[in-house]
């Protein structure tokens, strides 16, 4: 059956999640970021990750928003910057303007252009997936934007899969899932999407039960896979 929708994950699949501490470390006065930016910048998203998982196995549902922030303090307290509230604060406020990938705007328009429904699933809360969605500019390429806050529980829960079919109509044998995560991408070709993980960072396939359709390193192809 031929692709009629694409489904992408939000946080390092179409948003660079490094961008907010890469800016912040660029601006004058922050050296004690500078020399540890990339890392703060991993550890952040690692924890973000990983209390996600841990709410979504012991079903202590918080939003997004809150995880982001546990992380980040985690984050700042591994790298002996956790007294720094004004760079806390900086931070923050960053993320909810993160920049879209560079291939990100192009992509999605071929998709539409080719008839094409596109939309985003994402464990973010729905006012932060909007205002990246607005910063990013790339609000008239989407269907929709879909968020675990409709279902209180986490990705990869099937539940939270469920919610492609239940909002756009459309078989999971039509739907192409694209992640930046690897876990994301099996547990979604396990529920019976077609996926593709973009694997920026060249990292080596999770050993889980499935396993994505197509291993990308950026999403510029995407189009030629549902053609």
């Amino acid at each position: 059956m031929p692709i009629t929708t694409c489904i992408f994950d939000a946080y390092g699949t179409l948003f660079d999640v490094g961008s907010a501490a890469r800016k912040l470390a660029g601006r004058p006065g922050q050296k004690a970021l500078a020399a540890c930016w990339q890392a703060l910048a991993e550890d952040w998203r690692l924890k973000q990750l990983q209390y996600s998982w841990l709410r979504a196995v012991t079903g202590e549902y918080e939003p997004f928003w809150q995880l982001t922030q546990d992380g980040l303090d985690w984050a700042l307290e591994k790298h002996g910057l956790h007294g720094n509230l004004a760079l806390r604060e900086d931070l923050l406020a960053l993320y909810w303007e993160l920049e879209a990938y560079r291939e990100v705007p192009m992509m999605l328009a071929k998709l539409r252009a080719m008839g094409k429904t596109c939309a985003i699933l994402s464990n973010g809360s729905k006012e932060m997936l909007s205002a990246a969605v607005e910063s990013a500019v790339i609000g008239e390429s989407l269907n929709a934007v879909l968020s675990v806050e409709d279902v209180g529980v986490f990705k990869p829960a099937s539940i939270v899969y469920d919610l492609v079919g239940a909002h756009l109509g459309c078989l999971e044998s039509e739907v192409l899932f694209v992640s930046s995560n690897g876990w994301d991408a099996a547990a979604a070709t396990g529920y019976g999407f077609k996926t593709a993980w973009v694997n920026r960072a060249g990292d080596p396939m999770d050993h889980l039960a499935h396993r994505p359709a197509h291993v990308l390193t950026d999403l510029t192809t995407i189009p030629d896979l549902v053609t």
